[in-house]
């Protein structure tokens, strides 16, 4: 899990995962593209551009058509002098993306913005025949975080006029022969060696039983046990459909409903807001729609494995939300850790709140299921056949974590119902198979009642053009057929589980690298187009992340200084303190200096901003290029870590 201090790569780089706000209608002027806009934003025509505004007013998009330019830069500066004539930044980095969606021709313009900007700006250029429509993004952080749903929705639905979207509605689905899986493992291999994943596995199953299932690369870099289908990955947010899963078990026994308050069940549970507290029901502790905006800071970093499970409510009650319930998508991961607690709570109710999940998991869940290799228990996981995470160093190359990484990983284990499952491909595609079979086991047993299994996948709130969240589970009907499925993100895991009903199938892939996010979708566009003979994209995402992931290091590696500079390592204290993040010790070892948090340590490099400020760069491959900003407290030192929405503040300690 890359660590998101700032908005970064908003645009196209991660388009399929960014949240969208309800449509209104599609805008289709003569000759320009059409587009969908996103609710209560405000809409500008001008015959040069189209202006989109956030309701926050801080946050603006313009789409520019330019008639004609030399290539992507070149459009993307006509278009600055169409829209802000006087913004001058330079661009930072231009990097393309695979031709889609009816465009020739995509390139990603980035842009250099201090961390004290707290702002967002990219540019993306669209070719279709010679001429060229720019979309620009400027605007705050904190409501590039909150009102990415309305970026990812005009994004994804822009496209030539005329164009009609590829679909595979009315399709006969075609069957995964053993053909089709071998150019499905091709795609994945090729895949892992563009983007330097050591090792992985992926299965597929049918309402039958598993069809296929393998393993490939090798569990660490430089050693030589390979993977196999059944070595342990931590499946990270894969764990959130199960645990709600747990819930709709709990409906079927009587223990609750989804539309019981929250208070009644838990009393103890509270939310910053008392009038978002009166309105969660059961249904929206994994919906995302409650307003409460992603906090994992707290929990990364000033977490250990021993804290107690009851820290997800202590937290949840210090977090207000930024946005009305039920307004936008915000992933919260406390309200999913929260879901879980919940049910194991009612399930045993005289159980400490971790105790009681782990073992209502177990016997309602995974003993059942037969998922004899899923578990809570990081020593029994990586007792044997387990493969290690691996990150990118600040030059750019694959390495293992170790050791150091792993303690970080550890850090969700109290807050675990949101991620903190380990399993295999063999494991985790029974469960794939029991949602595809809507609750029944391998033997014919109605497990979980259809309706209540069911009930997790209606939509909540849009997560893009036609694909919305449910509760743990994402439904994208883009293409015209389902796809249900979630992902899974930690420090050097990266999952996905997915499920096709119209065809019958499902499938699971598992990655040992950071940079394995860059083949989730791509693997499920694989099999769309194997099932439904698709175009051939998948491929070309693939690649085209590749050089991107390439292009991103080489130039941050340019802007900092390694080791730091002296004068700046001279100013700081030994010790910071900051309420919410815990301690951070300042070790200075010659020319090198570490910083020390509860959870992770890291050698720092220097990068001098454009706006005269230092930061110190984290160069450890779990953060790398993560930023602490220089500061002061009145008369005493300090350092500042951000997200989109917070602010965390590390004052010296004397």
């Amino acid at each position: 899990m890359r660590i998101s201090f700032a908005v970064a790569a908003i645009l196209l780089a991660g388009a399929s995962a960014l949240p969208a706000a309800p449509a209104l209608a599609a805008t289709a002027a003569p000759a320009r593209p059409t587009f969908t806009t996103p609710d209560a934003w405000t809409r500008r025509d001008d015959p040069k551009f189209v202006e989109l505004t956030a309701p926050e007013g801080d946050t603006r998009l313009a789409i520019v058509d330019v008639a004609s330019a030399a290539d992507a830069r070149a459009a993307v500066a006509a278009a600055w002098k169409l829209w802000k004539p006087d913004f001058a930044r330079p661009p930072k980095l231009v990097t393309l993306r695979a031709a889609r969606n009816g465009w020739d021709e995509r390139q990603v313009v980035d842009y250099e913005v201090s961390p004290n900007e707290k702002r967002g700006i990219q540019a993306v250029a669209f070719r279709a025949g010679t001429g060229w429509t720019v979309l620009i993004l400027d605007g705050s952080e904190a409501t590039l975080e909150k009102r990415g749903a309305a970026v990812g929705l005009v994004l994804q639905s822009l496209r030539p006029a005329g164009y009609a979207r590829e679909t595979f509605a009315g399709r006969t689905p075609l069957p995964m022969t053993p053909e089709r899986i071998a150019q499905l493992q091709a795609f994945v291999g090729e895949a892992m060696q563009q983007l330097g994943i050591p090792g992985a596995a992926f299965a597929l199953t049918d309402r039958k039983g598993t069809i296929y299932s393998t393993g490939l690369g090798v569990r660490e870099l430089g050693r030589p046990a390979k993977v196999s289908a059944d070595s342990e990955f931590m499946i990270a947010s894969n764990t959130k459909g199960m645990s709600t899963l747990l819930l709709a078990k709990l409906v079927d026994e009587g223990r609750l409903t989804w539309d019981q308050p929250v208070t009644q069940l838990y009393p103890a549970f509270k939310l910053g807001s008392a009038d978002t507290t009166s309105k969660v029901l059961v249904r929206h502790l994994v919906c995302a729609c409650t307003g409460l905006p992603r906090k994992d800071m707290e929990w990364l970093f000033n977490t250990n494995s021993a804290s107690p499970a009851s820290g997800t409510f202590t937290q949840l009650a210090a977090t207000a939300p930024t946005s009305g319930f039920g307004e936008v998508f915000q992933y919260n991961n406390l309200m999913a850790s929260a879901a879980g607690y919940l049910g194991g709570h009612l399930a045993y109710p005289g159980m400490e709140l971790g105790k009681a999940y782990d073992r209502a998991m177990e016997e309602k869940i995974f003993k059942p299921l037969g998922m004899t290799a899923t578990t809570f228990d990081y020593a029994k996981a990586m007792a044997g056949d387990w493969a290690r995470p691996h990150g990118d160093s600040i030059d750019g190359a694959t390495v293992a974590f170790g050791n150091a990484g792993m303690k970080l990983n550890r850090s969700v284990i109290p807050y675990r119902p949101a991620g903190g499952a380990w399993s295999t491909a063999n494991d985790l595609i029974k469960y794939v198979r029991f949602e595809l079979n809507e609750g029944r086991l391998d033997n014919g047993t109605q497990w979980v009642s259809a309706k209540n299994l069911l009930e997790r996948r209606a939509p909540f709130v849009p997560v893009g053009e036609d694909r919305f969240y449910g509760m743990g589970m994402q439904t994208d009907r883009d293409l015209g057929v389902d796809v249900v499925h979630h992902g899974g993100s930690m420090f050097g895991y990266k999952s996905d589980i997915m499920l096709v009903p119209s065809a019958g199938i499902g499938a699971v892939i598992l990655t040992n690298a950071e940079d394995g996010q860059s083949l989730l979708r791509p693997f499920m566009r694989r099999l769309l187009e194997l099932i439904y003979d698709g175009k051939p994209e998948a491929a070309g995402d693939v690649a085209a992340a590749a050089a991107r992931i390439k292009a991103e290091f080489a130039k941050e590696r340019q802007l900092i200084a390694l080791p730091p500079d002296p004068a700046a390592v001279a100013a700081l204290a030994g010790a910071y303190t900051s309420p919410e993040l815990g301690p951070l010790k300042i070790e200075k070892r010659g020319p090198d200096v570490l910083f020390s948090f509860t959870t992770v340590t890291s050698k720092a490099a220097t990068k001098k901003n454009d706006d005269g400020s230092i930061s110190f760069v984290m160069t450890d491959p779990t953060i790398a290029y993560a930023p602490v900003v220089v500061a002061k407290d009145g008369d005493r030192r300090a350092l500042i870590i951000r997200d989109g929405q917070h602010e965390y503040r590390f004052a010296e300690v004397r």
